[in-house]
């Protein structure tokens, strides 16, 4: 697809372009991200509407999952513009694969809020659903959010995944005290899922 298309869309010019010189693709890139989206957007579905082709990708994952890629389809698909998409990495749907955990009914909440009482309050919504619960989270909100896990769930387990897909990829199941213990030794570097089983 990428050989395809007349324009790639891409969070970070840099990091795509080196993707398309390793497949030896050589089609220009635009930026589009959360800070341009709105400008940008106009332009691509410009694009669109004169019969060019505009592949978007993500630096990591899928696009339109919790990112602004969303927005890009939802006006395209409103323009009558068709939107094919490509299955590929999701952490959301790595993170429950490798967990081990009831997957049948589950709750996806993107990143949790940044403020504490707004985080707290969003776990315990979500305590209170019953279903396992699957939220990003940033290296550096990791340990905040771990210790409000323990607070609203218990001292129960937890799968922290890091990296998933990528090299450093690591699954690891523990209660949020021992996760803490364990990043405070390792260190906190990388993208992260966090699944709480339902029932915990």
């Amino acid at each position: 697809m990428l050989r395809e298309v007349d324009l790639v869309a891409c969070e970070d010019t840099r990091r795509t372009r080196a993707l398309l010189s390793h497949f030896d693709i050589h089609k220009p890139t635009v930026s589009y991200y959360e800070h341009n989206r709105l400008a940008r957007g106009a332009e691509l579905l410009g694009a669109l509407e004169t019969g060019r082709s505009v592949a978007l990708v993500t630096d990591a994952g899928t696009p339109g999952i919790s990112d602004p890629g969303f927005l890009l389809v939802r006006d395209a698909r409103a323009r009558g513009i068709a939107v094919v998409p490509i299955p590929g990495p999701s952490a959301l749907v790595a993170a429950l694969s490798a967990a081990g955990v009831p997957a049948d009914r589950f709750v996806f909440d993107g990143f949790l809020p940044i403020k504490p009482g707004r985080r707290r309050r969003r776990l315990e919504a979500l305590r209170d659903i019953g279903m396992t619960v699957v939220a990003y989270e940033s290296p550096h909100r990791l340990a905040a959010t771990l210790e409000a896990v323990r607070e609203v769930f218990g001292d129960v387990d937890v799968v922290v995944a890091r990296e998933l897909t990528k090299r450093f990829e690591e699954v690891v199941r523990a209660t949020p005290s021992v996760h803490l213990e364990r990043l405070g030794r390792v260190g906190v570097r990388g993208e992260f899922t966090l699944v709480i089983p339902r029932g915990t």
